[in-house]
């Protein structure tokens, strides 16, 4: 992608992570993202971890949506096909939109390092409340290739052709 000479806009953004084992000790995936969206000269405005409980997840989600402060929450964990994986139903009653080409790109992209492996994993994002959505599998090797290969430049107002800021003005119309 190429960049204009537009000034970058950072963004709040809200990492969750959904898993019945992990602590803030050993949150790898978790780690990564915010080591990654402070990089990038984002901002980490929450961060929670969050059981494998739909209702758990909705009730955080639903709070940093409402916030007018939170442009971004990404999400880690319970995208797979267990019993326990319930993080998509728990988050698409919510999307006022869904951003289907994301799933789409993210396992192209995954195909490349875990081949057919990758039609395990159903990561999706969307738009809710003005606020952008992204669920990744658990994996910090995912996390990892989603940020650097998709969110990062969609997350940056200076990728042209065109990015997501851009659009977040627009986002409430009606």
């Amino acid at each position: 992608m190429s960049r204009t000479d537009r000034q970058f806009l950072p963004l709040n953004i809200a990492i969750l992570t959904v898993s019945d084992t992990r602590t803030e000790a050993d949150d790898i995936s978790g780690k990564t993202l915010v080591e990654r969206l402070e990089k990038s000269g984002h901002q980490l405005y929450a961060k929670a971890i969050v059981a494998d409980d739909i209702y758990q997840i909705r009730a955080t989600v639903s709070q940093w949506i409402a916030d007018d402060k939170v442009n971004v929450i990404i999400s880690t964990g319970g995208t797979g096909v267990t019993g326990r994986d319930g993080t998509p139903e728990a988050f698409a009653p919510l999307l006022d939109k869904t951003l289907d080409g994301f799933g789409e790109v993210f396992r192209m992209l995954s195909y490349q390092d875990i081949k057919t492996s990758t039609i395990q994993s159903r990561a999706i994002a969307g738009v809710a409340n003005a606020t952008y959505i992204f669920c990744l599998p658990g994996s910090s090797g995912a996390c990892r290739t989603v940020w650097d290969s998709l969110i990062s430049e969609q997350l940056d107002f200076r990728t042209k052709p065109c990015n997501l800021v851009q659009l977040m003005p627009r986002l409430l119309e009606k």
